[in-house]
């Protein structure tokens, strides 16, 4: 099978996309015309979103995450609103990615090296606390660096363990995190998001018209992005065992021919 059409471990039923409320638009008065084709009607003020295209993109989006896992891509998972931060650190860490659920620090992306300072400045001071180094500083300069440890952690705990710029991201809410959208768009980054019908999905390259907004919806989609992720590296490990053991069987095999030579 080839990788445009690899199939992810999981994809959401049209029952479970209504159950999970994916439909539930914003007011009519706060819509966004670009997403006219996702919308199917208007019901007491509120535009409800085609769920046949919910799941269609959604399918595509989680082919998207498979694919660029099993490139050694990793997926930066973002959503700094209320309802979005606890799914997407569960989901998130369940699948390994890194993620960004407290405030988008501007330069995450395009500043990345001043970011990673700060990570080590946050890892730095976290080995201070274990070693015993800051029980020997005044109880003021103390409490200056635990609070210091404590902004830092609150911020960059979820991508600490991020080396490099991610090779996609998976946003919640792209009107919420604009910057993080813009800085994606001027490194090149692909971005799949949920797009609420009060967004503009042509920022998106992978976009997913469903409601951003009830923890159900952003739960089930995050689920299924992170279940591509997964999925993605399962077939990543196994790629490289074949490509491990092939190559130990020609060595092999080149080691028998010599000795009958």
């Amino acid at each position: 099978m080839s990788e445009s059409k690899e199939q992810s471990a999981h994809r959401a039923s049209i029952e479970e996309l209504l159950k999970a409320g994916t439909h539930f638009g914003h007011l009519t008065s706060r819509w966004n015309p670009k997403m006219r084709n996702h919308i199917f009607m208007e019901r007491n003020g509120i535009h409800i979103i085609n769920l046949n295209h919910t799941q269609s993109y959604l399918d595509e989006a989680a082919d998207a995450a498979a694919l660029f896992t099993r490139r050694g891509k990793r997926i930066l998972f973002t959503g700094t609103k209320k309802q979005a931060r606890e799914n997407i650190r569960k989901h998130a860490s369940e699948c390994g990615s890194p993620y960004v659920v407290e405030r988008w620090l501007g330069g995450t992306l395009t500043n990345f090296q001043t970011i990673r300072r700060s990570i080590r400045r946050m890892e730095e001071l976290a080995k201070m606390e274990e070693d015993g180094t800051m029980e020997v500083l005044k109880k003021k300069e103390r409490l200056m660096k635990s609070r210091e440890r404590e902004k830092l952690e609150k911020t960059l705990s979820g991508i600490k363990d991020m080396s490099r710029v991610p090779g996609a991201l998976f946003i919640v809410d792209i009107n919420r995190e604009h910057i993080a959208v813009k800085e994606a768009q001027r490194l090149g980054i692909p971005i799949i998001a949920i797009v609420d019908t009060n967004c503009d999905p042509d920022v998106v390259d992978f976009p997913i018209p469903a409601n951003d907004d009830a923890l159900k919806s952003i739960d089930l989609i995050t689920s299924v992005i992170a279940g591509a992720v997964n999925e993605g590296k399962k077939e990543r490990e196994i790629a490289e065992a074949a490509q491990k053991a092939e190559k130990e069987k020609r060595a092999q095999d080149k080691k028998e021919a010599s000795k009958e030579a």
